[in-house]
């Protein structure tokens, strides 16, 4: 990138008012007391603070044991917020979920009985274990973040993140998300085990007792700052850099990517051109900037990208990933090396 940062600041970048290094410095506040409990993991808070800022979903692949309950429950704690976790089971029924009326002998009266839906972070443990009407029930609130009972309308609290997780050990009993429900998730992240030397640190601080933590901002400070990353300038450069990324998935030929057209079946949706712009906002306040760069945008690709991708029986066959593909398209599409002309100042 020979261009400077500066030359990325277009006109009304910082119209809002705000301070983005006040913003960076408070995430950065509510990361350090998430470390105090969660050892490594690094790259995956990084995205659930991105998903906190940008209001989206995110869905983790991992292996049992690797924190992913106990980083929400965490989190929630920083924020002074709720939490509620669901294990998915082949017998949950959407009412567990989203709540139901119940019928009081003593009043004569239906009331209006709220699930553990209603919560500002959700984790929904092994999604790939329930059904596909319980799947849809969550998916239909994390889009519409609300409920309908009775015909009579609740909206979740605000703000509102969903974390389910997938176990890929396991596939038997299992009902797979369909790819048109899984998009509605903003990133897929894949977690691996830690190093040596973090585990040696988990290990102590578990015999040790384990780390309090505190709250350090609250719901609605989580809203202003949400308000906030939205008045993050994007230059139109970076729009067009994603949305031919996204073409790319769809049409490989036309980039320069023939060997590619029999590996994917399907390719990404617009909504992953819009996750992309989303969450180069988020991360270029927990920057400490407000304006994106192509760096910002790139370093989300794979995780915004991954669970969009429908490979063919070709590419299964041939051992390709998702992620592999997409390396590929990342070199064939080369970032913005400058803003357009019109956008500078």
């Amino acid at each position: 990138m020979t261009v400077s940062s500066d030359a990325w600041r277009g006109k009304g970048s910082t119209s809002s008012g705000f301070q983005p290094e006040t913003a960076a410095a408070q995430m950065q506040r509510l990361m350090y007391e998430v470390k105090r409990v969660v050892v490594g993991q690094d790259a995956f808070l990084e995205r659930v603070l991105i998903a906190l800022l940008a209001q989206g979903h995110l869905l983790i692949e991992g292996v049992p044991g690797l924190a992913k309950t106990l980083t929400v429950n965490t989190l929630a704690k920083t924020l002074n917020g709720s939490f509620n976790r669901i294990q998915f089971t082949p017998d949950l029924l959407p009412a567990d979920l989203v709540g139901t009326r119940i019928f009081n002998q003593q009043t004569s009266e239906f009331s209006t009985v709220l699930g553990p839906v209603f919560a500002n972070l959700l984790l929904a443990d092994e999604i790939n274990r329930a059904p596909a009407k319980v799947q849809s029930a969550l998916l239909e609130v994390m889009q519409e973040r609300q409920v309908t009972i009775a015909g009579q309308t609740h909206r979740v609290p605000s703000p509102f993140l969903v974390m389910a997780t997938q176990n890929p050990i396991e596939t038997e009993g299992t009902y797979p998300l369909p790819e048109a429900q899984v998009d509605r998730f903003m990133m897929k992240v894949l977690i691996d085990y830690p190093s040596e030397e973090d585990e040696f640190v988990i290990v102590q601080r578990v015999i040790a007792g384990g780390a309090q933590v505190s709250g350090v901002i609250s719901p609605e400070e989580l809203q202003a700052l949400q308000v906030q990353c939205r008045h993050c300038y994007v230059d139109p450069s970076l729009i067009h850099y994603a949305v031919k990324l996204i073409s790319a998935t769809r049409f490989p030929a036309r980039y320069g990517l023939d060997a590619l057209e029999g590996f994917i079946s399907f390719g990404a949706s617009p909504r992953a051109s819009i996750g992309l712009i989303e969450g180069a906002r988020a991360l270029a306040l927990l920057r400490g900037r407000d304006y994106a760069l192509p760096q910002d945008l790139g370093d989300l690709v794979p995780d915004i990208l991954r669970h969009r991708l429908v490979l063919s029986y070709t590419a299964l066959a041939e051992g390709k990933t998702a992620d592999t593909l997409i390396q590929e398209i990342m070199k064939a599409v080369p970032m913005p090396d400058q803003p357009l002309e019109a956008n500078v100042r």
